[in-house]
C-alpha cells in the first residue's frame, strides 16, 4: 500500500499540540476468554442495589451464550435488535428506563455484540451520569462527566468499536459520533470463539470496514508514526484474512486482531472519503455501517486506487455482489441530505485531502458518486 505524505511535520515545530487521548486500560485476548467475565466484573460491583446490566445483540436470545452470563439476582439482560444503526433516541430510552428501575447508577454496562450493541454501551454509560439528551453530546470533547463502568465484548470482527473513543449515534439531525476521553471501555474481552457462525455477507462487510479503516488511515494527511504503526499491521492482517486460505479459527483470531489495530490506527489519525459519505447514505437511508463504506468504497479509485484494486480482489475471492441500485430512486432534495450529512464531517475530510478540502471536493462530485450506488 502505497503511503502519501503528510502535509505537516509536527515533530519538527516547538511548543507542538499533541494530542493526549486514552486507550482502553485493560483488555483480555484468547479462546475461551468470557468464561472469566464474572471473575472481572465482581470487584467492581457496589451492592446489591447496583447492578450489572448487559446489553446483547437479540441474535443470541435463548441461546447458549446467555446461560454463561455470570449474573447476580439484581442484574438485568437487555436484549436490541442490531438491524438498524444505533440511534440517540435509543440511547435516551435505554438511559431512562435504567434510571427509573433502580435506586442508584448500575455498577456497570457491559455490551455484547457488534459495534451497534458496543456503541449503544459506550453512549449508555456516557449518558448515565451526564445530563441532558445523548443528542447533545454528538461531537468532539462535549462530555463533561466520566462514564460509568462499561466492558464492549464483541461478537464480530472489523468495526473497531471495541478500542475507539466515539459511539456513532443517529440523531435527529446528523450522524456523528459522542467522541470524547470518556467514552473508550474500561475493560474490553476479545474471545475470537464468539464469532463463530457469522453469516458470510456480514463477516464480509464489517471486515471491510477495518480494511476501509486502514487505506483511509495510511494515505491521510494526519498520518503519523503511531497510527502508521497499527494500520500497516491491520491492513496486512485482512490481507491474510480475505486473500489467504486460512483455517476457521486462525481467520477468526487474525480478523479480532485487525479489528482492534484497525481501530487503534485512526485513534490518533481519522478516517477519510468512504466513512464521511457512508454516514449520509445511513442517516438518509438506514443503509449498514459496513456495507455503505463498501458501496461507497467501490467508486473511490481517484482517491485510493491501490486499496480499491484490493477491495474488488478480496470481494471477488469471497464471491460478494454489492447491492445495485441503492440510489437510483432518490430526488435532488434526498442527494442534498446525504451531501450535507458527509460534509459535515470535517475532520475527515481535511484527512483525506488535507487542509484545501473544500477547493478539492464539491456537492456535485459527492453527488455524481452516489449515483453510482
Amino acid at each position: 500500500m502505497e503511503i502519501r505524505n503528510k502535509e505537516v511535520d509536527t515533530s519538527t515545530k516547538v511548543n507542538a499540540k499533541f494530542r493526549n487521548f486514552p486507550m482502553v486500560p485493560r483488555v483480555i485476548f484468547g479462546k475461551g476468554s468470557f468464561d472469566q467475565l464474572g471473575e472481572i466484573l465482581l470487584p467492581k460491583r457496589k451492592n446489591s442495589e447496583a447492578p450489572m446490566i448487559y446489553l446483547i445483540d437479540d441474535v443470541f436470545e435463548g441461546g447458549s451464550l446467555i446461560s454463561r452470563i455470570p449474573r447476580f439476582p439484581n442484574d438485568q439482560i437487555i436484549f436490541i435488535s442490531a438491524d438498524e444503526e444505533p440511534k440517540t433516541a435509543q440511547v435516551d430510552f435505554l438511559t431512562d428506563g435504567i434510571r427509573s428501575q433502580f435506586s442508584q447508577l448500575p455498577s456497570g454496562i457491559v455490551g455484547i455484540g457488534g459495534g451497534t450493541l458496543l456503541d449503544l454501551a459506550k453512549a449508555v454509560a456516557i449518558m448515565l451520569n451526564n445530563e441532558g439528551r445523548s443528542q447533545d453530546y454528538q461531537g468532539w470533547d462535549l462530555v463533561k462527566q466520566p462514564a460509568i463502568y462499561h466492558v464492549g465484548i464483541p461478537t464480530i470482527s472489523g468495526t473497531g468499536a471495541e478500542v475507539s473513543r466515539t459511539t456513532v449515534l443517529l440523531g435527529p439531525e446528523k450522524k456523528l459520533g459522542i467522541n470524547s476521553d470518556f467514552t473508550p471501555f474500561d475493560q474490553v474481552v476479545l474471545d475470537p470463539d464468539l464469532t463463530k457462525g457469522v453469516a458470510k455477507d456480514q463477516w464480509f462487510y464489517t471486515g471491510m470496514d477495518c480494511f476501509i479503516h486502514c487505506v483511509e488511515s495510511l494515505n491521510g494527511t494526519f498520518l503519523n508514526a503511531f497510527s502508521q504503526s497499527y494500520g500497516e499491521k491491520a491492513l496486512e492482517l485482512c490481507k491474510e484474512v480475505y486473500l489467504e486460505d486460512l483455517e476457521d479459527a486462525d481467520a477468526r483470531d487474525k480478523l479480532m486482531m485487525a479489528s482492534w489495530h484497525g481501530g487503534m490506527s485512526i485513534a490518533y489519525s481519522q478516517v477519510g472519503v468512504a466513512h464521511a459519505m457512508s454516514y449520509g447514505l445511513s442517516y438518509l437511508l438506514g443503509v449498514r455501517h459496513g456495507i455503505g463504506n463498501c458501496l461507497v468504497f467501490q467508486h473511490l479509485e481517484e482517491y485510493y486506487p491501490e486499496g480499491v484494486a484490493l477491495f474488488h480482489a478480496m470481494r471477488k475471492k469471497h464471491q460478494i455482489n454489492l447491492p445495485k441500485g441503492i440510489c437510483s430512486d432518490l430526488t435532488d432534495s434526498d442527494y442534498d441530505i446525504m451531501i450535507r450529512v458527509a460534509l459535515s464531517l470535517e475532520p475527515l475530510w481535511e484527512n483525506a485531502l488535507g487542509k484545501e478540502w473544500r477547493s478539492i471536493i464539491s456537492p456535485e462530485k459527492l453527488k455524481a458518486i452516489y449515483q453510482k450506488i
